[in-house]
């Protein structure tokens, strides 16, 4: 492997590459598939489109309060890099362990294999049933649908590898054309609606929460409890709107970097947050609310989509997921060895990870997430995992956005030639929502807080044996 330690990054993406990155990475197959989930928990209607209007205006006023951060620290890490110099290395690290060993590497598998089960309508032997079991030792069960993911990994880490305008390539294209694609469908779902009646009998009692069971009983939601409802809903959601703050790890390769990332991260995330709303009253329009709640396996899209173009749409659906994975997937790849280069040249991660090959991208920190992320995809665990870290990863949004209201304290003399909009407020909201977002899970749903944060925790005494290793090879 040829390597050099002082090509440096190119500069080469414009902001236009930015925001195809950001829309790309958002988009897998979370809004495919989670509505279902969002429906059996707060069951009509109103809560269901606010449940997404909520996630929606979280994810902008982030993105919008990122702009500052990056503007003021244009390099590659992004989150690493913000927090670091917010409060002090240990969290940093904190973040980028976490990150490295299952909130980017995590993504990753669970994008990797959804590609991999929508194929399966083309090619029955994808399909995870037992039937198609190739091996199976204790709890691990392998299946030919693990190794297709595994493979296309490989194959998008090896053309990141050749530098930037590959992955650039495969951004464009794929997230152009899974949003013409998207909104293609919800068009036609909303000519289809204006001659159905579904719509009316959806919004006839919008706002009486419920939970609704797998045989199509309902059981009402009162008081507090409404709280805990919406926040077990907003995981899906959150995860589905999630990977917007990738951008902000490859700014050493962005025209401009202090206009361009805040400009990405505002434009991406609105089109993102416009699909995502639109794609649900499109759901809404189309399928009665207990068969979005009951849909098979979950997948509302292609219940919908058979509505549509009957038959044939099933198929239409499945070629639209396994586009928008491998954009997806190219996006998380492509931005999040990033962070481990960083982290690497603070001498916190393995010192091959920060350097750049001869294509001016760090090689190996792509292949490092590569094994990992195949690691997960053969464990079968990851959609658990993910699952697990919605909460850390909240945790380290709420951080970061606190990082302003410090870093305007602690360091008011750097350039902010972009601000947070509507800073105080925006930012402060978003604080407030995260925290009970936070705090509910941790009251109503306690599994998927306590993993993550064991597995954040780990990264205590990682860091010291980093910081000793750097002192004596010093």
């Amino acid at each position: 492997m040829s390597t050099t330690e002082n090509t440096g990054f190119k500069p080469t993406l414009s902001a236009f590459d930015a925001t195809m990155i950001v829309a790309g990475s958002m988009i897998g197959s979370g809004i495919f598939i989670v509505s279902a989930d969002i429906t059996r928990n707060v069951g009509s209607a109103g809560w269901l489109v606010a449940v997404w209007l909520l996630t929606g205006f979280m994810t902008l006023t982030a993105a919008l309060s990122y702009g500052e951060l990056s503007a003021m620290f244009p390099k590659a890490g992004g989150q690493y890099v913000y927090l670091k110099e917010s409060y002090n290395p240990l969290l940093g690290f904190l973040y980028g362990w976490s990150f490295f060993s299952v909130i980017q590497t995590g993504t990753i598998a669970a994008v990797g294999v959804a590609f991999s089960k929508f194929a399966g309508y083309f090619f029955p032997a994808l399909e995870m049933t037992d039937a198609n079991i190739l091996l199976h030792i204790g709890f691990l069960k392998v299946y030919p649908a693990q190794l297709v993911s595994i493979a296309i990994i490989v194959l998008l880490t090896y053309i990141n590898t050749k530098g930037v305008q590959g992955g650039k390539l495969i951004q464009t294209t794929f997230t152009v054309t899974k949003l013409a694609s998207l909104f293609g469908l919800i068009g036609f779902g909303f000519l289809l609606a204006s001659k159905s009646s579904i719509w009316n009998a959806n919004w006839e009692h919008a706002w009486d929460m419920k939970s609704i069971a797998t045989d199509g009983s309902t059981t009402p939601i009162f008081g507090v409890a409404i709280l805990g409802a919406i926040a077990a809903s907003m995981v899906g959601s959150i995860f589905s709107s999630d990977a917007w703050n990738n951008v902000t790890f490859i700014a050493g390769e962005i025209k401009n970097p202090k206009r361009n990332i805040g400009l990405s991260l505002f434009l991406g995330t609105l089109i993102v947050t416009v699909i995502y709303i639109s794609a649900n009253l499109m759901y809404l329009s189309v399928l009665p609310l207990n068969e979005i709640a009951n849909a098979p396996a979950d997948r509302v899209a292609v219940a919908a989509s058979h509505v549509i173009f009957g038959n044939i749409g099933t198929y239409v659906i499945a070629v639209m997921i396994m586009i928008s994975t491998f954009g997806c997937n190219n996006g998380l790849i492509l931005a999040g060895a990033r962070v481990y280069y960083t982290m690497a040249q603070d001498g916190l991660f393995f010192k091959k990870a920060g350097i750049l090959n001869k294509n001016a991208v760090p090689s190996w920190a792509l292949w490092a997430q590569c094994v990992v992320a195949g690691l997960l995809c053969l464990s079968g665990k990851y959609g658990d995992l993910l699952d697990m870290v919605s909460f850390i990863v909240v945790i380290f949004y709420i951080l970061t956005i606190i990082g302003i209201f410090i870093l305007r304290k602690k360091r008011p003399e750097i350039e902010r030639p972009y601000k947070a909009f509507g800073y105080p407020i925006l930012p402060a909201i978003y604080i407030l929502m995260g925290t009970a977002f936070c705090v509910l899970l941790i009251i109503y749903k306690p599994n998927f807080t306590w993993p993550g944060l064991i597995i954040t925790l780990i990264g205590i005494p990682l860091y010291y044996i980093a910081l000793r290793n750097q002192k004596s090879a010093a």
